[in-house]
């Protein structure tokens, strides 16, 4: 009998380690594993103001420039975020080859590594907004950068995306994602 309660700790240990390997290799399960609900998801963008990125020559970005005659995409990224240099190129291709309006809200960065980052990647942001110390991303609800944010012409946060936008999956989940967006706001950019 106290062989057996010696095996009972490694079964325990099997049944973990071989629910973890599914749950890793389930598609559907690491797809969405990044998919987290917001509370902002159908409600108004949160107000806020925020001054332009010393030594970018973008303007900085108010709740009020919003307001467009399409879908608005809020890229909240940083200088050291790794994924968000990823998906850098992802933001510009989709902003240059598909109409995508794009704002970004630079968080908790340093404004000098945060223009550097947009002199060597280039600059796909109509407006910047500097968010040296992260309050209105948390007022957005950010968990982490990147997110992107879609937001209709009247100021309302139609979806939030989690996570770079890297990826075969994750670039056609916010195509779709905008083309739905698009479709509800009656079309348009």
């Amino acid at each position: 009998m106290r062989r057996a309660l010696l095996f009972v700790p490694l079964a325990v240990a099997a049944a973990i380690l071989g629910f973890a390997a599914r749950m890793l290799t389930d598609e559907e399960h690491v797809r969405t594993a990044d998919v987290l609900p917001s509370v902002l998801v159908g409600s108004p963008a949160p107000a806020f103001d925020l001054p332009p990125v010393d030594g970018v020559s973008t303007p900085g970005l108010a709740t009020a420039d919003l307001a467009s005659a399409g879908v608005t995409a809020v890229n909240v990224f940083a200088s050291w975020c790794v994924p968000c240099r990823a998906e850098h190129g992802v933001l510009t291709r989709l902003a240059r080859e598909e109409g995508l309006r794009l704002v970004g809200l630079n968080y908790r960065d340093a404004a000098e590594d945060a223009a550097a980052f947009l002199d060597e990647l280039g600059n796909p942001y109509e407006r910047i907004g500097f968010d040296g110390r992260g309050r209105t991303g948390i007022d957005w609800g950010v968990t982490g950068v990147p997110e992107t944010f879609l937001v209709g012409p009247d100021g309302t946060v139609l979806h939030r995306h989690a996570g770079p936008i890297v990826g075969e999956p994750a670039v056609s989940d916010f195509r779709e994602a905008l083309a739905e967006a698009r479709t509800a706001t009656g079309g348009g950019a």
